[in-house]
């Protein structure tokens, strides 16, 4: 495993959590984990062995790439994506 791989799997320090209610919110949280790690767009690219097409397609939230390899991205990035009840809002 390469250093750059591990430095991924490290996962995200801050233990900030981020709502994405939409595709572009988590395209827009991917993006700006690459940024965090000071990756291009095609270094992710060839660390998730895909084609650099498909990180652009996530980070500008198209709606229709392939749920697993998104999953597999987040993962990659050190991230988690967690699904749980919505917590009421006061008004």
């Amino acid at each position: 495993m390469t250093l750059k791989r591990r430095k991924l799997l490290n996962g995200n320090e801050s233990g900030l959590a981020l709502a994405a209610l939409s595709s572009a919110d988590l395209g827009a949280i991917i993006r700006d984990r690459r940024k965090q790690l000071a990756l291009t767009q095609l270094e992710l690219a060839e660390l998730a062995n895909s084609g650099n097409r498909f990180i652009v397609e996530v980070e500008n939230g198209k709606p229709t790439v392939q749920l697993q390899k998104v999953l597999d991205l987040v993962q990659l990035l050190g991230l988690e994506l967690v699904v749980r009840a919505k917590t009421a809002r006061e008004p």
